[in-house]
């Protein structure tokens, strides 16, 4: 079999099993394409048409076997891809990632690498903290984007901080990005010029009808309802009553809330919330002034 045929046939077998997408692809092929691919120890972005295509490249039968295992293992475990193939890549940067962190997929990554939140930023900006920040990644690309700032990267989980320790290490940032052990804002030392949030933020009735392939991340990174509620923003109230002593006077929280804006804005009607384009649309990210939070 040719690769385009393996790939063909795993996105069958993918479709066929009703496998729940959304940690890095949308849709079969592409999530076959990635699995294929790994498999063969071939880049993501190997070009499957056009004059430079593999599309037809023969695979070895003892390769084929190989594929054939890891669909079986992506359709019987229901785990995301990324943990089983060790790796996610989030704007065109590879990072490590396994079963104690959540897959990477946020789009406040967009926003840093394309420069949308440049505009609320300046030449003094110079501390920047990654709440939440899972296995590092968006700690990871802020160092990147902004050469001249520090990063605090913070999560609760130590098993999270274990992974986003390897990625900061992977990228050669240990200089620039410190890991820090901290029930939101209670432990971080500030104060920031931005501070960067991808929180658990998943209201009580969408936890409830999740795919398997989100419960086998840790809930602590999803389930925005730990304090009791049911809206899905028990961390977010208290991150925005928090976070202006942390911030510095022109300080910008960047904040990602997914498909909870309904909720957001039910829960905070009166804030001053500036919405950012993603290629999602403009439900998914906003940002606050350190002013627009002060009560």
């Amino acid at each position: 079999m040719t690769i385009l045929e393996l790939i063909e046939a795993g996105a069958q077998q993918l479709t066929d099993a009703g496998v729940a997408f959304g940690h890095g692809t949308s849709n079969a092929f592409d999530e076959a394409a990635w699995l294929v691919l790994w498999q063969l120890g071939l880049p993501l972005d190997t070009p499957l048409d056009g004059p430079d295509s593999k599309a037809n490249q023969p695979v070895a039968p003892e390769k084929q076997a190989q594929i054939a295992t890891l669909f079986i293992a992506r359709i019987t475990s229901r785990k995301p891809a990324a943990y089983l193939t060790r790796e996610a890549w989030l704007q065109g940067v590879a990072f490590y990632v396994d079963e104690r962190a959540i897959v990477p997929r946020s789009f406040i990554a967009e926003l840093l690498v394309n420069g949308a939140i440049d505009y609320w930023l300046s030449e003094s900006t110079r501390r920047v903290l990654d709440l939440c920040t899972g296995n590092g990644s968006l700690a990871v690309l802020a160092a990147m984007t902004y050469p001249d700032v520090t990063v605090d990267a913070a999560d609760i989980s130590a098993d999270a901080l274990a992974v986003a320790r390897i990625n900061v290490d992977k990228h050669g940032l240990q200089d620039r990005i410190s890991l820090l052990v901290s029930d939101g804002l209670a432990n971080v030392r500030g104060p920031y010029d931005l501070i960067l949030c991808n929180p658990p933020y998943v209201n009580a009735t969408s936890m409830a009808a999740l795919p398997a392939e989100y419960h086998a991340e840790p809930a602590l990174a999803l389930d925005g309802n730990a304090a009791g509620g049911s809206d899905g923003m028990d961390f977010i109230r208290g991150l925005l009553r928090d976070a202006p002593a942390h911030m510095n006077e022109h300080g910008v929280l960047v904040l990602e809330i997914g498909n909870e804006r309904e909720h957001f804005e039910a829960a905070f009607p009166r804030l001053g919330a500036i919405w950012l384009e993603t290629s999602a649309g403009e439900d998914q990210v906003l940002l606050l002034t350190r002013d627009a939070l002060l009560p």
